[in-house]
């Protein structure tokens, strides 16, 4: 019946994978290693200035771009972490989260008919808002074990309508970085093409190993046409807030902006004071942060390879790929659906997030950002798999 209502850009975009995972794990009692938020909250001293804010009476509409104050924080993080200059007035928009922002962004630049090349396997809302903003998605596909693009195929993925190029990095759901000289190619492209950038960057603060994070709109020519988003739900463990934001230029934030307020408005007047708090804690709390996840990265992946998965050490982000070919997956999702009766874990299926099923079809995501007690448990229900 939902196919006689449902507009036919948005057909085939049901339920989500999470959603479905999460309800499987809530039926089972299984161990949730599937959706990607944490089991324990951040910084108390983030959760109070909530707390304090609220007392405080900042509970009606913020302002449409964010508040002053938080605007002001994003800018100077950008300053202090990538040496980028944004005007908080005019170039910084606070969202309702990162998927807001890039559905804000690709309503906002997007013609119909328009072309938006983007990597995969791809977080699945960026799959929905491109057809929700009437174009076309081009797929380059990252491969294990690395995970790298391949230039040729990105370079053969522009057309004359390719409006944008939508990038994720740190990567979900690969963990993949992007390095350096995989960013220099992008941004030669969308010089010599004259292509916008829109690049998902909540992941930020979640490299592993000494990888660096380098943002797109650092690289020549890459300033003022890059729409650079991210959010705090990842870097603080506070995702039901949903604060993100943009920076970009000032004619590329209005153009957000624009979409933007007549989606959500504005939104989490309270927590918007709250991040302002966030984004001043001093750096050794981003280091300790992304270290502990390091260990809890190397527990999940070792405990996932003995239980006879192929495992791909993620650089970045909160997740694990493996190949569950080895213990006779022929299909991932199948796989995923029967794990929470055979051994009491949820996983997500990665072939949700390829048009090219066969380059993702055995292919499973974990989550490490839960507590170390958690993570050992589910290791010892996974090693009944082997």
């Amino acid at each position: 019946m939902t196919e006689r209502y449902l507009a036919a850009r948005l057909r085939g975009f049901g339920t989500t994978i999470f959603a479905e995972m999460s309800a499987l794990a809530l039926a089972t009692d299984s161990i949730n290693l599937g959706q990607g938020f944490p089991d324990v909250d951040g910084p108390a001293v983030v959760a109070e200035a909530a707390i304090a804010a609220i007392r405080a009476g900042h509970n009606q509409y913020p302002p449409g771009p964010g508040i002053p104050a938080l605007r002001a924080a994003i800018a100077q993080h950008q300053r202090h972490w990538y040496g980028l200059e944004f005007d908080p007035d005019t170039e910084v928009l606070v969202t309702a989260g990162a998927t807001e922002a890039i559905a804000a962004a690709l309503l906002a630049l997007c013609e119909p008919g328009d072309e938006v090349v983007m990597l995969e396997p791809y977080y699945d809302s960026y799959a929905a808002c491109v057809a929700m903003a009437g174009a076309t998605r081009k797929v380059v596909t990252l491969r294990p074990p690395d995970y790298a693009f391949d230039p040729d195929d990105l370079r053969a993925a522009i057309t004359p309508r390719t409006r944008a190029i939508l990038l994720n990095s740190p990567h979900n759901p690969t963990g993949a970085v992007l390095s350096r000289a995989q960013l220099e190619v992008v941004a030669r492209l969308c010089v010599e093409h004259d292509l916008i950038a829109i690049t998902d960057e909540v992941y930020e603060h979640l490299t592993y190993d000494g990888v660096e994070h380098v943002p797109l709109a650092t690289l020549p020519g890459m300033r003022d046409r890059t729409v650079t988003i991210s959010s705090a739900g990842k870097t603080f463990s506070f995702t039901g807030w949903k604060i993100g934001w943009v920076c970009a230029s000032p004619e590329l934030t209005a153009a957000v902006r624009t979409a933007k307020q007549f989606l959500t408005y504005v939104n989490g007047a309270p927590f918007q004071h709250a991040i302002v708090t966030a984004l001043g804690l001093p750096d050794d709390y981003f280091r300790d942060f992304a270290a502990d996840l390091s260990a809890r990265r190397d527990l999940l992946a070792e405990g996932l390879r003995a239980a006879g998965f192929t495992v791909f050490p993620p650089r970045g982000t909160y997740f694990v790929t493996v190949d569950a070919a080895p213990l006779g997956a022929t299909d991932g999702l199948a796989f995923c659906r029967e794990l929470p009766t055979r051994c009491g874990v949820v996983a997500v299926p990665n072939v949700v997030f390829y048009d090219d099923a066969d380059a993702g079809r055995t292919l499973v995501r974990f989550t490490f950002c839960k507590r170390r007690e958690v993570l050992e448990e589910a290791v010892g229900r996974l090693a009944t798999l082997a």
